[in-house]
């Protein structure tokens, strides 16, 4: 039995494959490495060329060479071929090279298929709004090229094309709506993979050095957002909380790898709730407001009043907390702690030492000393810059006494290091302060620019006490945010320094609409589910309540759709044969219109395809007589095209 013929590919439809398989690759290109993009779009301009040339596709082993070259060269950026990033790497590759071999309606059918597929690993990267408006115009082009290819020029003109596919992608929208509300949620990432779905994000780290925080402050993504139960606080009451860094070297800051006794912290406040919305940043801390007296389920507070949980976070999340912003906690710290908070590497920074054992030796208590440090840090030789001069082997010295310019983590080293030498337990915190109110959705935005470095040191009856020694250089960072306490000149990100009122109104608009997407769209989880399903009756509806509700659903949407196609009207007879002959000389590489004359296209047949004119002048003139004459017989026109038929397939 031998194998038939494929179909061979109307050259009309080659442009919309080239247009939906570059609508579906060219996201791809912002975080795919370079070459692989350049070499993608050389391989788009070949089948290009080549289509417009009229000229010869290459042949099997030129392609297979070139399928070697792709996978051995993603292997080498990737050193795999699985995963997120080559995965996809892979699929761009066989996309772009398919178009150099698409011979047959075949595999223009496997470049539709595999844009298709595309477009769903576009949210591996970006789930935002602007990659939610550019998928459904993708999608369109897409189905936009299937009926293209399948309709042939009795598809109709680019407009009518795409005004059909536009419908197609509308009557699919009930079916998503009903999918997105009662498809049972799943607890982890929908669009992540488990190795390396978020390799790219950034956020607080867990050691400091000097400058670390700086690089931190020049990036204005979004770090996480909070709606509060009542008002927001007071700016200067606004301390997130992140890691707390208790072993130093020399040079870097590090948290105490052990585990500690639970904190035991005094409310001296009533609690304040809110809901905060992170970003995932791939640690296991909460970035909690001091003090947290409230926390969700997977999260309990460390030795160091920091929220932690088991496993990182690696996909946005919602928690519900509460905090006291006046409390106190560990009054009686064990002596292991505080031996610990006192530690200072030998032989490093004496300079600093030395000032700090003369404050000890007067008549200054503990707040003696601290109110020393702050106003030498607030005398006129120190400045607060995002660009301080690099630092030597003495790092603190070189800052205290020779440069004196610094960030928020070059003045909380070195307030630290100054308490440790007069014999002040002291540690460093890192996290974020501050934020910016939104007015149009009530929401409180912390960017990564809001991430800060602050001192905790410990009294005798009191416990730990936050000290921000960047208060005492330029307390508008505390007060008002980084860029009221930076110069011009300053590396800030632009959205951070933005000063006119209609830009700055217009960024709070697109904020609160992003937020509002994030929160209801891409945030909608199992708890959001389940309030929204309460709100109609069903609070505590299970997975299989949410599978026969899915199941009703789709059922309902089907027998709807089946009555409409029921009630469509219905060509005619004679018009409907008469449209299965065009198909017949589309698919023979005949472009025809439903409008064109029969006897002017019975012409050009002769012309295009002498092997079918005599059979299509028969069905010409057949329909001419059924249409238009008296004694019209359908069943001729029946058998016309039906000869028609099998003589294409022949």
């Amino acid at each position: 039995m031998t194998r038939p013929p494929a179909e061979t590919l109307e050259r009309g439809a080659t442009p919309w494959l080239f247009a939906a398989a570059l609508a579906a690759v060219l996201p791809h290109a912002a975080h795919q490495p370079a070459w692989l993009s350049v070499a993608a779009a050389l391989l788009f301009a070949w089948s290009a060329g080549l289509w417009w040339r009229d000229g010869r596709l290459p042949g099997r082993w030129p392609l297979a060479a070139l399928v070697a070259a792709g996978c051995a060269g993603i292997l080498f950026e990737f050193r795999t071929l699985f995963g997120r990033d080559a995965g996809v790497a892979l699929l761009v590759v066989l996309t772009a090279l398919k178009l150099l071999e698409m011979r047959s309606r075949r595999d223009a059918t496997v470049v539709v298929t595999l844009g298709y597929f595309l477009l769903l690993t576009h949210f591996l990267y970006a789930q935002d709004i602007p990659a939610g408006l550019w998928l459904p115009v993708a999608l369109c082009l897409l189905t936009a090229a299937l009926i293209r290819l399948h309709g042939g020029s009795a598809a109709g003109g680019p407009r009518r094309v795409l005004g059909q596919a536009a419908l197609l992608c509308v009557q699919s929208l009930p079916f998503m709506l009903v999918l997105f509300v009662l498809f049972p949620r799943v607890s982890g990432p929908l669009w992540g993979l488990p190795q390396d779905a978020h390799a790219g994000l950034t956020g607080l780290s867990e050691t400091m050095t000097p400058g670390s925080i700086a690089d931190l402050v020049q990036n204005g993504e979004l770090a996480f957002s909070v709606r509060f139960d009542g008002a927001i606080p007071p700016r200067d009451k606004l301390y997130w909380r992140g890691p707390v860094l208790e072993h130093y070297d020399g040079r870097t800051w590090r948290p105490h790898p052990g585990r500690q006794p639970a904190p035991r912290v005094e409310a001296r406040s009533a609690p304040l709730g809110y809901e905060t919305t992170l970003e995932p940043h791939r640690q296991t801390w909460l970035l909690a407001l001091d003090a947290p007296t409230a926390l969700p389920p997977d999260f309990a507070v460390d030795g160091t009043l920091t929220a932690k949980r088991l496993q990182p976070l690696v996909e946005r999340r919602r928690f519900r907390a509460a905090a006291s912003l006046d409390y106190r906690y560990n009054a009686d710290e064990s002596p292991v702690s505080l031996r610990r908070n006192l530690a200072l590497p030998p032989g490093r920074n004496p300079q600093a030492r030395a000032l700090a054992e003369s404050w000890r030796t007067g008549e200054n208590g503990p707040d003696g000393v601290i109110r020393r440090a702050l106003a030498l840090f607030g005398s006129r030789d120190f400045a607060y810059t995002l660009q301080p001069p690099l630092l030597g082997e003495q790092p603190i010295d070189d800052f205290l006494f020779t440069t004196r310019r610094g960030f928020c983590e070059h003045y909380a080293a070195a307030f630290v290091v100054l308490m440790r030498a007069a014999g002040i337990p002291a540690r460093v915190v890192t996290g974020y302060q501050g934020g910016e109110a939104n007015p149009v959705d009530g929401y409180l935005v912390v960017r990564q620019s809001d991430a800060h470095a602050w001192a905790e040191v410990w009294l005798a009856g009191e416990g730990w006490r936050r000290v921000d020694p960047t208060s005492a250089v330029a307390p508008e960072r505390v007060e008002t945010g980084v860029a009221a306490a930076l110069s011009a000149g300053e590396p800030l990100p632009a959205l951070v320094r933005v000063r006119a009122d209609w830009l700055r109104t217009l960024r709070y608009r697109w904020e609160a609409l992003n937020n509002a997407w994030n929160q209801h769209v891409i945030g909608y989880d199992e708890r959001r589910q389940r309030e929204l399903l309460g709100r109609f009756g069903f609070p505590d509806i299970d997975w299989r309540g949410l599978a026969a509700a899915l199941g009703a659903g789709c059922g309902l949407l089907l027998a709807l759709l089946g009555w409409a196609l029921y009630r469509r009207p219905r060509h005619e007879p004679v018009q409907a044969l008469w449209r299965k002959a065009l198909r017949q000389l589309a698919r023979s590489g005949v472009d025809c219109a439903p409008w064109e004359p029969p006897v002017a296209l019975a012409r050009r047949v002769r012309e295009r395809a002498p092997a079918l004119a005599a059979d299509f002048e028969a069905v010409a003139a057949a329909y001419l007589r059924a249409r238009y004459g008296p004694d019209g017989d359908l069943a001729i026109l029946r058998a016309a095209v039906a000869r028609l038929s099998s003589r294409r397939r022949t």
